[in-house]
């Protein structure tokens, strides 16, 4: 059964573009490696300093765990936040195309 997680933070702002980069860097990973049993979104918001991640892992292993790129990325990040990061467990409601079908069939199963 897949897992998803939700996680919000706010950087300061002479860290924000910083943090975008070090994302970045996981994506290209990411897409270099292409692992298994990973759906994965990073969001910068539109007042340039909140950031949102959600991450479906499919498998009972997050691929992110072993991931140099998303090392350096959580190495520094309470000293790039003025708030959060805050990680919370989440139930797909519905999906359109974003997340993969058993995460949103899970979902709307939780709610009947």
């Amino acid at each position: 059964m897949p897992v998803t997680k939700v996680v919000r933070y706010r950087t300061k702002p002479e860290h924000a573009d910083e943090n975008e980069r070090l994302i970045r860097a996981v994506f290209a990973e990411l897409a270099d490696e292409k692992p298994d049993g990973l759906h994965y979104t990073a969001l910068r918001l539109d007042d340039g300093v909140t950031f949102v991640h959600v991450a479906v892992v499919d498998g009972d292993v997050n691929p992110l765990t072993t991931s140099p790129a998303f090392a350096a990325f959580q190495a520094g990040i309470g000293e790039r936040c003025a708030e959060g990061p805050l990680p919370a467990d989440a139930t797909t409601v519905g999906s359109y195309r974003l997340l993969p079908k058993e995460a949103a069939l899970d979902g709307l199963l939780r709610k009947l």
